[in-house]
């Protein structure tokens, strides 16, 4: 099955947000043993996008567009596929009853320009959105497919998975399974030098993507039912472990955080942190995930190096090596655990930037972890903007934090 990938929307045209629906969509195809020929852009202009979306008919079986499903006048995927396809469109009632529904269980008297957002046409079967208000059209005709889902990543990807894929699959006949190994302290192209001639088996298919807290290795397989794609995954999945061994933190939907509270739950440990350059960064992600205060007693950001002092990190350590070293790193883990009594503590201090400090380079970094007779610590020189040193050592705190609960 040949297809296209169209993105609708002028901010894009412009610059202002970056196409991240069209990335994820054409990794997604290939499994599904779609290929995808063409990825296109087109702004809010309806001779434009009509013109834009016959031409991609015109050469796939599949365009799948994304954006352009809101109730306001610059809206216009409904039009276009409508236009297209010389149909005209009608409110049906029960999509209807649901929006009014939707914003009524909100407290909110739905603006009459949503009733748009209801419309279908004689090919059209709607694809729910229970995340929004704006429902997908799933077009079908003449042996063509026009998929139209919303811009918004969040409704998108719900969308796609639990209303589109299912559909694509009986179209395809292609029974697939997917594992995504989530991998941690290695960079992408470590991973798939490391994966070796892994990389090249037909089924089941290895891909490595480099995503913002960990490299992901998606494996997926066809079979002739389920269980023998799963068998297939299950199988590459062990020989990918053999060789990225403890690299590997989780699957599927684990985070770095959330792997690291599970570790802590299971084994009772409570958990606290001392944070300088990441500034509440590595305890706000903890708290990101539901149930964390099972684990999570709290943190302190001790910026300044009085405030170091205050929270418990002896003066003599400071003085001797500065607030920006591994020494201090490993005092801060202590004092964090001793301040709120818990089972381990976690510390960040360094250098984010722009300016050099201590005579330590911009994107100096020293992580402890320390439990009960224990520490564990690592430096590193993170390079990139402050936000993305921030992050980084933050990320890293965290598979340090999980590698010393498993050791």
């Amino acid at each position: 099955m040949r297809a296209e990938i169209l993105s609708i929307g002028t901010e894009l045209l412009l610059g202002h947000i970056t196409d991240t629906n069209a990335a994820f969509l054409a990794q997604q195809c290939a499994p599904l043993g779609i290929e995808v020929y063409y990825i296109s852009q087109v702004g809010d202009n309806l001779d434009r996008l009509t013109e834009t979306l016959r031409r991609a008919r015109d050469r796939s079986d599949l365009v799948i567009m994304t954006g352009g499903l809101g109730p306001t006048e610059d809206d216009l995927s409904r039009e276009a596929i409508a236009a297209v396809l010389g149909e005209t469109p009608q409110v049906d009632p029960a999509l209807e009853a649901q929006l009014r529904e939707f914003f009524a269980g909100r407290g909110i008297q739905m603006p009459e320009r949503n009733v748009k957002q209801a419309w279908v046409i004689p090919s059209v079967t709607p694809l729910a959105n229970p995340v929004g208000t704006a429902p997908g059209w799933w077009a079908e005709r003449d042996g063509k497919i026009v998929v139209a889902m919303p811009g918004v990543p969040s409704e998108m990807l719900r969308m796609w998975e639990h209303e589109v894929v299912p559909r694509l699959q009986t179209q395809t006949g292609a029974t697939l399974f997917t594992r995504i190994l989530r991998v941690a302290g290695m960079g992408e192209s470590t991973v798939e030098e490391r994966l070796g001639d892994l990389i090249h088996i037909e089924n089941p298919t290895l891909a490595t993507y480099a995503k913002r807290d960990a490299v992901d290795v998606r494996i997926t397989a066809k079979g002739r039912t389920t269980d023998e794609a799963r068998e297939l995954v299950l199988a590459m999945e062990e020989r990918a472990r053999n060789i990225l061994g403890e690299h590997v933190f989780g699957i599927d939907a684990d985070t770095p955080q959330s792997v690291a509270l599970r570790l802590l739950i299971e084994r009772g440990l409570t958990l606290a942190t001392m944070e300088s350059c990441t500034g509440g960064l590595l305890s706000s992600l903890l708290t990101d995930v539901p149930g964390s205060s099972a684990a999570f007693r709290g943190g302190a950001v001790a910026y300044a190096t009085d405030v170091k002092a205050l929270e418990g990190v002896p003066e003599e350590t400071l003085a001797t090596y500065g607030a920006v070293s591994v020494e201090t790193a490993r005092a801060m883990a202590e004092a964090a655990r001793a301040r709120l009594s818990t089972s381990v503590g976690v510390s960040v201090t360094g250098v984010a930037g722009p300016d050099e400090q201590e005579g330590k380079p911009v994107g100096t970094i020293h992580i402890a972890v320390a439990s009960d007779g224990k520490v564990s610590d690592t430096s590193q020189r993170f390079r990139g903007a402050r936000t993305e040193i921030k992050w980084r050592a933050a990320i890293t705190a965290l598979n340090l934090l999980r590698l010393h609960l498993l050791r």
